[in-house]
């Protein structure tokens, strides 16, 4: 299935790169969803799938990668800010109200992993969003860090923070780190070979920057992000939860724990597997709950 590729306008003159998909029949206006990745993702793994789904179920799609990443603008790269990606998918929601085969009452967002945590976050705080699906979302930055990062390594980093920030008075850039190794001795923002096999998975286009590496700063603005803390403020927006039965990264309990928080409307959809058998394994589940969750709640003209 063919999109269109499009610049969404956003702060500072940053301009994110998106694809648009349509409904392969019908004149419209389409209900319409919009979409991003998570911490470090890139929109070409994995979301085309997703998108392809939706838009053969009747809906306008948009998809963008965060500033800094891909083919959107954004500097320094790399540099992972969740409220400045919350704002960004704000102008993203006022670019599908623009496009004249859109019904602007009957928008959607699905969000992911770290962007599952935007999801939560936008749908409690813009009524422009009709129905949302946070997948595997980040629920305590907080809370994944104290269970998957060591004391001592913990401590370590903390002083790199620090440093970090010093450096950056002086007129230094930012520090870089990797943004993933299997080897939980080398220096990265995850330590996942579930994260290592989901990207080998997904090869890139030759003109598209792989995300290796993020700014170590990012690491510490996760830490400070809780968007576990909005959940229950989505009601009355229809609240769809996506959540892995044995999810490492961001932590199956969590997802449960914050599900049981949210108010009506709300569905939970469980599948077997860690967290990035979402994408994989369990696609036909998660891409299957969440187009029947937007049918349902965008489907008819309001």
């Amino acid at each position: 299935m063919g999109f269109e590729e499009v610049f969404v306008p956003a702060a500072d003159n940053v301009q994110l790169h998106a694809w648009v998909f349509r409904p392969p029949t019908g004149d419209g206006p389409f209900p319409a969803i919009t979409m991003a990745h998570g911490f470090g993702g890139v929109k070409y793994q994995s979301l085309q799938s997703y998108a392809e789904r939706f838009s053969q179920a009747g809906f306008v799609v948009l998809v963008h990668d965060h500033r800094g990443f891909g083919l959107s603008g954004g500097e320094p790269r790399g540099d992972i800010d969740p409220w400045q990606q919350v704002a960004d998918w704000r102008r993203a929601i006022s670019f599908l109200e623009t496009l004249n085969d859109v019904d602007v009452h009957r928008i959607g967002l699905w969000g992911s992993s770290y962007a599952g945590g935007h999801a939560i976050v936008l749908a409690a705080t813009d009524r422009r969003v009709k129905a949302a699906v946070a997948q595997i979302p980040t629920i305590s930055g907080y809370e994944q860090s104290l269970r998957r990062v060591p004391p001592d390594r913990k401590r370590a980093l903390e002083e790199r923070f620090d440093d970090d920030e010093r450096a950056q008075l002086a007129g230094h850039p930012p520090e870089y780190q990797l943004l993933n190794s299997p080897d939980p001795q080398v220096q990265a923002a995850y330590h996942s070979q579930g994260m290592d096999d989901f990207n080998s998975r997904f090869p890139l286009p030759p003109d598209v920057e792989k995300p290796n590496h993020v700014t170590l700063r990012s690491t510490r603005k996760a830490q400070m992000y809780e968007p576990g803390a909005w959940v229950t403020r989505v009601s009355p927006t229809p609240l769809l939860m996506i959540v892995g039965t044995a999810d490492t990264i961001t932590l199956s309990d969590l997802g449960l724990a914050a599900y049981e928080r949210a108010l009506h409307p709300k569905r939970l959809a469980m599948y077997a597997g860690d967290h990035f058998d979402a994408y994989v394994t369990a696609f036909e589940t998660t891409s299957g709950a969440a187009t029947e969750w937007f049918r349902e709640h965008l489907a008819e003209p309001g």
